[in-house]
């Protein structure tokens, strides 16, 4: 592995992709360009916990957490209904008797409302500008997709009207000229390999043809799976700058070909994604 030039933060993972044939890329949302909704794990987890420990074969608040929080990693960048469904086994295999998987979705959504929401009224009074809720360098590396002729794709394990209001409060949407899809309700109807296998087909695109960019093992795994080209996007959500070495890990695991901090060096990345450096 290697930075793709001296005094960037580009970490190339694998150096045998066939770069310079893009036609299609596609970003997750959450994490990867919005900040939005940065900090919805210390809204979700505690609450799942406290589902848990109601439960009458519950262990100690310690294991709880400890279980808690390796499910709800492990899905993460899939649709919420999936930590939902999984909590419920959960509650199950404690003796309890679970709600319904969307009841816990609903219940986590309007918690997480209400940490949001100052966010969003910011955005809408003008008092926050979109900049400072967008992962640095994510507009810039759309428009510069979108002027090399790239068409670009949002797919998002959030639900699908958050994630087309969020991403209209953020100044993006005429940037996705490929579509906007996210989360149903019947999470059937909905997952990123679908959006993938649509794009490829719709397109008669192969493989390194797509590049995919989020912070989220799913979209990365998906991408490798049909032989595009995965960018990692490790963002440090809380401090804006750096890497955040969990979500590298994770992303390194899933098989990510590229490792970024943010969209910063959204010249460089594309220069050498299309061929044009290193």
């Amino acid at each position: 592995m290697s930075n793709i030039a001296v005094g960037t933060s580009i970490e190339i993972l694998s150096h045998s992709l066939e770069r310079g044939r893009i036609r299609a890329a596609l970003f997750d949302f959450d994490g990867t360009i919005s900040l939005i909704r940065s900090g919805w794990q210390d809204v979700m987890i505690p609450l799942f916990v406290d589902e848990l420990a109601a439960c009458p074969e519950a262990e100690g608040h310690d294991t709880l957490l400890s279980v808690v929080r390796d499910f709800v990693d492990t899905l993460t960048g899939k649709q919420t209904i999936y930590q939902c469904l999984r909590l419920a086994d959960e509650v199950k295999r404690r003796g309890g008797r679970p709600a319904e998987p969307l009841e816990y979705k609903y219940r986590y959504l309007d918690a997480l409302g209400e940490r949001i929401q100052w966010r969003l009224d910011g955005l809408a009074d003008g008092s926050i500008e979109p900049a400072e809720l967008r992962v640095a360098g994510s507009r810039e590396l759309l428009e510069n997709l979108r002027a090399r002729g790239i068409t670009c794709y949002l797919a998002s394990g959030t639900d699908e009207p958050f994630v087309l209001a969020e991403t209209e409060a953020l100044g993006l949407t005429e940037l996705f000229d490929g579509g906007i899809s996210g989360a149903q309700d019947d999470y059937r109807r909905f997952s990123k390999a679908q959006v993938i296998e649509r794009i490829l087909a719709d397109h008669d695109l192969h493989g390194p043809e797509l590049v995919a960019f989020g912070d989220g093992y799913v979209e990365i795994e998906n991408t490798v799976a049909v032989g595009g080209i995965a960018v990692g996007a490790a963002t440090d959500e809380e401090h804006r700058a750096g890497i955040d070495a969990w979500k590298r890990d994770r992303l390194t695991g899933a098989g990510a070909h590229i490792i970024v901090p943010d969209f910063a060096e959204h010249e460089a990345l594309m220069a050498y994604l299309m061929g044009e450096l290193g």
